[in-house]
């Protein structure tokens, strides 16, 4: 017998956020999903991603932990591990260490994982393999939206001129979402111009270089061991540069991103495209007085990319109506924690839980919206904010400065978050936020 659908779910963009928001919901039978990809398949751009424990716990939940493991760098393991190993190394001579972090148990419980590191595309097809058949409308560009106020249905317009309709429309259509647009500009129409200052990412002032490494291709010392970044999660810091480097597909890879900041540029206007490939000089020209370990490893990349880092300003609102946005659309963050695949994978979670709750009917959308928005704009926030911060620590332009006594110590406590809560303990507090709110609404009425 055919379970009676309560109302449509319409995911604008079939990235990571997208793609474990349809994976999620699936776990329901009486909410239809569509995903609305506008290439001709799914694809990530990039090359590594990384999660920590507490995404990793809501894998377990989604039942998505086994399939995971297999594509890691290495099956998680339930202890303390280094998250990573901190290098001052902008100078020719051997450089030091000054932190080594060490990631801790989620709230104390036998849940601890280093930080687990995925070649992206292998990270995509997780949810992609996991996605129910009929989900999936590729070359599908949503190009605008429009809200029914009379039955709060939402007309999707799309680049091909045909049509959708749906009850619920998540924008998870990235930096440059096309529903973050349209709905900052529909608020501001409505008393809230300071909004239009939000539609636009802007440039955090750094650049980064990009590159993959086979393992086997990477530099050996005098002794004859292999580059100490095949092994470890490795951050080399220096004056307004860093370079993050970690192995993925299963060690078999090394993927390279070293950072260059101007501050001073923060929030300014780029001129040029976002991703370039530049010749292999301006990269090893960019680090050509580092450390010796860092020469070496810059030098194996034959093809860098060069990328502008843009993010969003802080959002006050992540709903309107029955619209909301999730992961880099909400939030777009630079990449110094390693978090915005995770935040889009939390945001996911919380919105499934919300939307399967046996409370939430197609009359109850709002509530279930807000509660999302309660729960998860703080959250993510926090999170946009530390990893800004994170960036100018390690390139020594935070407020410590080159006190490595201090700011090492600070560096670690960047990552509180991580076990500040569970995954079921924010869905349990978003749920008892959007029950007490519906329960206020009948008393009222």
């Amino acid at each position: 017998m055919t379970t009676p659908t309560k109302f449509r779910v319409g995911i604008c963009g079939g990235g990571i956020g997208g793609l474990c928001l349809a994976v999620a919901l699936s776990r329901y039978q009486d909410i239809h999903v569509d995903v609305y990809e506008a290439a001709e398949r799914f694809k990530e751009i990039g090359a590594g991603v990384m999660i920590w424990a507490k995404t990793w716990r809501t894998l377990e939940l989604l039942g998505l932990d086994i399939d995971a493991s297999k594509v890691a760098h290495a099956p998680p393991v339930p202890s303390p591990v280094v998250g990573f190993d901190f290098r001052r190394s902008d100078q020719p001579g051997e450089g030091f260490r000054f932190q080594l972090s060490q990631m801790l148990s989620l709230n104390d419980h036998d849940l601890a994982k280093d930080a687990l590191r995925f070649h992206r595309a292998d990270f995509l097809d997780i949810f992609v393999n996991n996605l129910p058949s009929g989900v999936a409308h590729f070359q599908k560009r949503v190009v605008s939206y429009t809200q029914d106020v009379a039955d709060g249905q939402i007309h999707l317009r799309f680049s091909d001129d045909s049509m959708a309709t749906c009850d619920v429309l998540v924008g998870c259509d990235g930096i440059k979402s096309l529903v973050r647009a349209q709905m900052l500009q529909q608020m501001a129409e409505n008393g809230h111009p300071e909004l239009l200052d939000l539609v636009q990412p802007i440039f955090s002032g750094t650049i980064a270089y990009r590159g993959l490494i086979p393992a086997e291709k990477m530099p050996k010392d005098e002794q004859g061991h292999l580059h100490r970044a095949v092994e470890f999660p490795m951050m080399y810091c220096g004056k307004s540069k860093h370079i993050v480097s970690y192995s993925i597909s299963r060690g078999s890879i090394v993927n390279v991103v070293a950072f260059a900041s101007q501050p001073e540029k923060e929030g300014t206007a780029f001129d040029g495209e976002w991703v370039t490939e530049v010749p292999k000089e301006e990269l090893l020209d960019c680090y050509a007085d580092w450390e010796p370990e860092v020469t070496s490893l810059v030098n194996c990349i034959d093809h860098p990319t060069r990328w502008a880092i843009h993010q969003l300003k802080e959002l006050p609102n992540y709903v309107n109506g029955r619209v909301a946005l999730l992961g880099d659309a909400a939030h777009a963050m630079t990449p110094h924690q390693g978090a915005g695949a995770g935040q889009a994978i939390d945001d996911a979670f919380i919105l499934a839980e919300l939307l399967g709750h046996p409370r939430t009917t197609k009359e109850t959308l709002a509530s279930a919206l807000k509660a999302y928005e309660h729960i998860r704009l703080p959250m993510a926030t926090h999170v946009l904010q530390g990893s800004r911060n994170s960036g100018r620590m390690y390139e020594f332009n935070g407020p410590h400065g080159e006190e490595y006594d201090v700011l090492g110590p600070a560096i670690q406590k960047q990552w509180d978050w991580i076990h500040a809560s569970t995954p079921e303990e924010d869905a349990e507090r978003a749920i008892a936020w959007m029950e007490s709110h519906l329960d206020l609404e009948n008393v009222v009425q």
